[in-house]
C-alpha cells in the first residue's frame, strides 16, 4: 500500500502555485510601517513570481500541485 506524501508546511504558507504552475511569493516589508513608505514600494512588495530555477525546488515540496 503506497503512503500519501505530505505538503511542506513551511513551504505551504511562503508560496503559492498558480494554475499556469507558476510560483508565487510574498515580499518581505509589507506588514507595519505602511504610512511611512511610498505608494510605489507598496506595490513592488505584493506577490511576486519566482525564478524558474528555484520554482522546480519549490515544486517538489507540493506533491499534488
Amino acid at each position: 500500500m503506497a503512503h500519501k506524501l505530505k505538503t511542506h508546511k513551511g513551504a505551504q504558507k511562503r508560496f503559492k502555485i498558480t494554475k499556469k504552475k507558476k510560483v508565487i511569493f510574498g515580499k518581505a516589508g509589507n506588514n507595519h510601517l505602511l504610512t511611512n513608505k511610498w505608494k510605489n514600494n507598496k506595490a513592488y512588495v505584493s506577490g511576486k513570481e519566482l525564478h524558474v530555477s528555484f520554482a522546480k525546488k519549490v515544486k517538489d515540496l507540493f506533491p499534488y500541485n
